[in-house]
């Protein structure tokens, strides 16, 4: 089959990689390299850039600014962002400008990856891949929205500081009146990309295998573990894009969550079935993950003998953190596999941004050098969820744990 490539369609297809392709499941450097082709696409020329900003914003750049970066801090997919400084103001803050005309160039990559999707499913990769590209198509049409990005943000943030004497992490605060369709301006948070952890412990000459450096690590893993589950579990409306592009570390390892372009309103009926399977999973229950399934609206085909165990296995590979003891890396369409036995043959859509959320994780513990399972983590999260829906006794409600037993608890999980 043929079909005709835009400059775009490498971060279309980490997209699908990220499901099959992440830290744990496909070579590092080829990793590194599609994350670096999304992350750095080809920046905008500053005078486009200007025009449009005038264009939307209704007055010239140097009527609003008393600085302006020219050379962009980074250039992704969808847009690129500036670091600038508003006129009057001592702080600095983040210009996301749009690329001009990157909507159809991205719409014309994921038809093309549709068909690529049929065509790769009538092969021995037995998944629903189909569906997974029309909720991709789904959700990046959003993300050419800065309004509803910064809706999203703020929703967000007042979710997790609602809910936490400290939220676990950082969301940029929007700036007043200034976002539009294709220009939003956010709070300027200072801290490094997650990639860049491992040079920056190097460079401070800190242990990478001590003490202060696992415990940094703990506390990042941590801050993220419970935002998600809260966010997923008790809200429904979450981040649906934790991928290391958008994870900055700050002072005394605090985590930023940049880049709400892609969130995620599920259902009540999903979330609280998820709520389900997660119970199932960090519980070991192979009946309960099956049921759970079933309430998902997620179709498998069995074509073995010890179906309720391949299906529990399947569940965790698909929606636990966790590694099998020994094992560094998931190969998951491999012969043995789960999914070869159990073909998934219906995969409910909007499930794909909890699917994609939680291989993330994964592949960020993989890289912090951190074995966990997320599922354990969130269970008195789904607990709660479930016994706020009438659907388990308070008597089965198990307390949530501390935020410092919570680091403990992921310590000792090594």
């Amino acid at each position: 089959m043929s079909m005709r490539l835009t400059r775009f369609m490498p971060c279309v297809l980490t997209l699908v990689a990220q499901i099959i392709g992440k830290p744990d499941l496909a070579p590092a450097a080829w990793v590194r390299r599609l994350v670096s082709l999304c992350d750095h696409a080809p920046a905008t020329p500053y005078d486009i850039v200007q025009m449009v900003l005038e264009k939307e914003l209704g007055r010239s750049v140097g009527d609003l600014f008393e600085r302006f970066d020219v050379d962009p801090l980074g250039s992704a997919s969808i847009a690129q962002v500036h670091r600038a400084r508003l006129k009057g103001d001592k702080d600095d803050v983040v210009v996301k400008v749009q690329h001009p005309g990157v909507q159809d160039l991205m719409m014309t990559d994921i038809r093309n990856l549709q068909a690529f999707a049929l065509y790769m499913q009538k092969t021995d990769i037995k998944f629903d891949l189909y569906s997974v590209t029309r909720e991709m198509e789904k959700q990046i049409g959003y993300e050419f929205d800065f309004m509803r990005e910064a809706d999203a943000m703020k929703r967000i943030g007042r979710f997790l500081k609602d809910n936490n004497k400290k939220s676990p992490v950082l969301v940029p605060r929007v700036i007043g009146d200034m976002v539009t369709r294709r220009v939003l301006v956010m709070e300027y948070i200072d801290g490094i990309p997650i990639m860049n952890l491992g040079d920056e412990i190097a460079k401070r000459g800190i242990n990478p295998r001590g003490k202060i450096a696992a415990a940094a690590k703990q506390n990042i893993l941590s801050s993220l573990t419970m935002a998600y589950g809260q966010m997923i579990l008790k809200s429904g409306f979450f981040h649906a894009d934790p991928h290391p592009g958008n994870i900055l570390i700050c002072k005394g390892s605090e985590v930023a969550l940049l880049d709400y372009g892609q969130v995620k309103d599920l259902p009540d009926a999903l979330r609280l079935g998820y709520a389900n399977l997660v119970v199932a999973i960090a519980d070991k229950d192979p009946k309960r993950a099956s049921e759970s399934y079933r309430e998902l609206g997620i179709d498998t085909l069995s074509k073995c003998e010890n179906e309720g165990e391949e299906l529990f296995r399947l569940a965790e590979t698909m929606f636990d953190t966790k590694l099998p003891p020994g094992v560094t890396a998931l190969q998951p369409f491999s012969e043995e596999s789960s999914i070869k036995k159990i073909a998934v043959q219906a995969f409910p859509e909007e499930l794909f941004s909890v699917l994609r959320t939680v291989h993330l994780l994964r592949g960020l513990s993989v890289g912090l050098g951190i074995n966990y399972s997320c599922a354990e983590q969130w269970r008195p999260i789904a607990e709660e969820a479930l016994y706020a829906a009438g659907r388990l006794k308070s008597k089965d409600v198990k307390p949530r744990p501390r935020r410092r037993n919570l680091v403990r608890r992921l310590f000792r999980r090594q």
